[in-house]
């Protein structure tokens, strides 16, 4: 079957028997749609039709943007709205837009050129790098309203670009941060091949005049790690002091700083070894730590914060004559009516008052497919109307609506600390307690015994008991069993995955998205009539052809579109082919288009839509949800591990209980809201069970933060990925197999390491603490100690 056209413009497949076409650059070209012929047309008309010559391939859909309506535009040339981004200079007007659709830099070019040609714009520049348009306007003369929908005529959405001083501040320390590790790693090679030079292994011809060089020049190259790469572990230690609390930063303190005045007495005096490298390497694995933990959790944070931004800007506020005007969300009140007109989002919780839609809560319950709602229903901010107008009556705004409720169980959750990360901070304060308390004492003693040795072996000790080892022992094995595992399609995205699956004996899963593909698919056609298979699947696909419904995905493209066709929310669609009125949907609507009974088939599950015509049924079309292939796997490992497997879902159709019989899951829950799921993970906790949550929506979100292990799919909503600790990238649930397998290996090393390190610990203080390891000995054994824990992570890497 040869492949289909793609249209000139966008790219998309051109429909069969498609009458869009235009001139571009001396050719007719084939377009999809009107949109994109009358975009087309507009670049032509306006001169700049080399546009086509310098875009990639790879354009963006400007056809695929929001479309504005233009009394939303026109909410822009309010002096109100304006406010906040518009600076006005005489008669000029300047402002930043956010341009939505620009793929390359023939974008860029096609921006430019067309507002400059429009009259009343004096400048326009587009920065490419962050896709911001700087623009100045004679407003008298052109309103930012035309400005905008000019932007829109040739395919771009423009927004108004406002400072985000939480955000710039945010990546201003990113930044910072990311220059404080590139600076260590830099400078600590050449402090390693100044210093190692001065070793007595490598000095036999180092005359006395290199060597006092080669020390000073060790001490300038570290004296920016100890003071700008390691500034943030010294203010830390001062803060933990001030406080009263012990934490990593103060024994990282006490190592750096003592290594580094020790350096600065044997680079004056010129006597004894130098321990500047020991500095910058210990330096530079704590910062990169210390970067990655933070990206990780503020990643989080913006999803979340993103997660309030999904509702419209602005809606239609109908007064007491049922008159509609557009107003700012912001303006909105409780007890107010709103028209929410056929792919608007709903702005506010509310209840109709007047007509019928389907409405896509995917948002809030995980369930892809939208539910039919009439007078008397309910609906949720966010969401969205797909097929009818709604009246609504506001009945809760901003904070009080419910999408606003499951922010605030998320940050909850995520509020609530691990009791395995209370017992961890515990025990390590316990340990730097200790090694503190055995400094103190042995610089004592050895202050009574020898004063001119004491300091040296205090900093051998601190040196030696530097809990390097220790600090590598875990993150160096996740780090390498997490490269690992992406290389499978498992990402990880938290560091206490691995070990904590291996203490998981509760299993939670979603199912749309999850355990099923989260797409409806055509699985049988049964004729019922004169007509066969593909007969009726032609005539089926005329009419859902129409149809923005999910549903209409399943029955593909069609050679030809229906005519005056009528959509019945919640029931199905009506239609003319060729004269002929034909129906698709529930079996009740279909069959009173013929007063005739429609015989039953109930051989098969899935989702069951009747076609007919005047005279009487024609076909039932099945469509099903698909079971992914490797879900029995997951089930299977899952009760190989005795673990407890639960499912709940979104989904309030028979297909819940379907799916867990088809794995043999005995509990089975649908109809699930993001509370009810929260609820049963509370009580899953108080019974002392430790779970997995395996999902994929934002009605998820509140269990992905709260489990003890969180996985998402590739698919899943980016709040979703950001909230969970790992992310099917792969879509394989039996790359989540193997990570089970590959988190008992990561144990084991896990383990190893930590006992090395303590036995390590464990033998050289007493060596240290009598004086017979010099500093020199002890960074050595301290750094053969890290040496050895990251060459036996590296065993994972196999």
């Amino acid at each position: 079957m040869p492949s289909p056209t793609p249209c000139y413009h966008c790219g998309l497949p051109v429909p069969t028997g498609s009458r869009f076409h235009a001139m571009v650059l001396g050719e007719e070209r084939e377009l999809c749609c009107p949109g994109c012929q009358a975009v087309s047309e507009a670049i032509v008309a306006g001169g700049l039709e080399h546009y086509y010559s310098h875009r990639s391939e790879n354009s963006a859909n400007p056809q695929a943007l929001p479309q504005a309506l233009p009394d939303e535009l026109a909410l822009y040339d309010r002096s109100d709205v304006q406010q906040p981004f518009v600076q006005h200079e005489g008669e000029l007007s300047e402002a930043q837009l956010l341009i939505e659709g620009i793929s390359c830099a023939a974008c860029g070019w096609l921006i430019e050129k067309h507002l400059r040609g429009v009259p009343g714009v004096a400048e326009a520049h587009l920065n490419l790098s962050n896709h911001r348009l700087q623009v100045r306007w004679q407003d008298s003369q052109l309103p930012l309203s035309k400005l905008l929908a000019e932007l829109r005529r040739i395919g771009y959405a423009a927004h108004p670009w406002q400072s985000d001083q939480a955000a710039e501040r945010l990546a201003a320390e990113n930044r910072r941060r990311m220059r404080e590790l590139g600076v260590a790693g830099l400078l600590w090679m050449q402090v390693m091949m100044a210093a190692m030079a001065t070793w007595p292994e490598f000095n036999v011809d180092l005359t006395p005049e290199l060597d006092k060089i080669l020390r000073w020049t060790s001490l300038f190259l570290t004296t920016p790690i100890v003071f700008y790469c390691c500034g943030q572990f010294f203010r830390g230690a001062l803060r933990d002091l001030r406080t009263r609390h012990l934490t990593m930063d103060i024994s990282v303190s006490l190592a750096i700083g003592g290594a580094y005045v020790a350096g600065i007495w044997s680079t004056v005096t010129g006597v004894g070894e130098l321990y500047f490298d020991a500095v910058g390497m210990f330096a530079l694995f704590l910062l990169a730590g210390r970067y990655l933990e933070r990206r990780a959790r503020e990643r989080t944070a913006a999803a979340t914060a993103q997660l309030v931004k999904l509702l419209p800007a602005s809606c239609l506020r109908l007064d007491a004559d049922g008159q509609s005007q557009r107003i700012l969300l912001s303006e909105l009140r409780e007890g107010e009516r709103v028209l929410v007109q056929p792919g608007s989002l709903i702005p506010a919780d509310g209840r109709i008052l007047d007509g019928q839609s389907s409405v896509d809560e995917s948002l809030l319950t995980g369930e892809y497919l939208p539910q039919p709602r009439g007078i008397g229903d309910s609906v949720t901010a966010g969401t969205l109307n797909v097929e009818g107008p709604l009246t609504l009556e506001v009945q809760a705004l901003g904070d009080a609506t419910r999408l606003s409720a499951i922010v605030r169980l998320l940050e909850r959750a995520q509020s609530e600390k691990p009791r395995l990360a209370e017992i961890a901070d515990r025990v390590s304060q316990w340990f730097l307690l200790f090694i503190l308390l055995a400094a103190a004492l042995v610089g004592c003693i050895w202050w009574q015994i020898d004063s001119s040795r004491a300091f040296w072996v205090v900093l051998a000790l601190l040196v030696a008991t530097c809990p390097c080892a220790l600090a590598l022992a875990t993150p160096t094995a996740l780090t390498t069993a997490t490269g690992s595992l992406h290389k499978l399609g498992l990402l990880l995205t938290r560091g206490h995955v691995l070990e904590g699956l291996n203490h998981i004996d509760t299993l939670v899963l979603d199912k749309t998205g999850t355990l099923t593909e989260g797409r409806l698919t055509l699985s049988a056609i049964h004729p019922l009539r004169e007509l066969d298979q593909d007969s009726c699947l032609a005539l089926a696909a005329a009419l859902e052809n129409r149809s923005e419904h999910p549903i209409a995905r399943a029955f593909g493209q069609a050679p030809r579109a229906a005519e005056a066709v009528d959509s019945h929310p919640g029931q199905g669609l009506q239609g003319r082919i060729d004269g002929r009125l034909l129906r698709i949907g529930e079996a009740g609507f279909v069959s009173a288009l013929s007063g005739q009974s429609v015989p039953s088939l109930t051989s098969e599950h899935g989702q069951w839509l009747l076609l007919g015509d005047e005279n009487g049924p024609l076909a039932w079309f099945v469509l099903d949800d698909r079971l992914r292939e490797d879900a029995p796997e997951l089930i299977a490992a899952a009760r190989a591990r005795s673990w407890h497997i639960h499912l709940l879902s979104g989904d309030s159709s028979p297909m819940v209980g379907e799916v867990a019989r088809q794995l043999g899951i005995e509990d089975a829950r649908g109809g699930m809201t993001p509370d009810a799921k929260l609820a049963v993970l509370k009580q899953l906790h108080r019974q002392g069970r430790r779970v997995l949550m395996l999902g994929d929506g934002v009605n998820d979100v509140p269990v992905l933060a709260a489990a003890d292990i969180s996985v998402a799919m590739g698919t899943a909503s980016d709040l979703a990925k950001t909230s969970a600790d790992a992310v099917l990238l792969s879509n394989r649930l039996s790359s989540l197999v193997q990570g089970l397998a590959m988190a008992k290996r990561t144990r084991h090393i896990i383990i190893e390491n930590l006992g090395w390190a303590t036995l390590y610990n464990g033998m050289v203080l007493p060596f240290a603490a009598f004086g017979w390891i010099t500093p020199i000995w002890a960074a050595v054994g301290m750094s053969f100690s890290s040496l050895l824990v990251v060459l036996n992570a590296l065993r994972l890497s196999r």
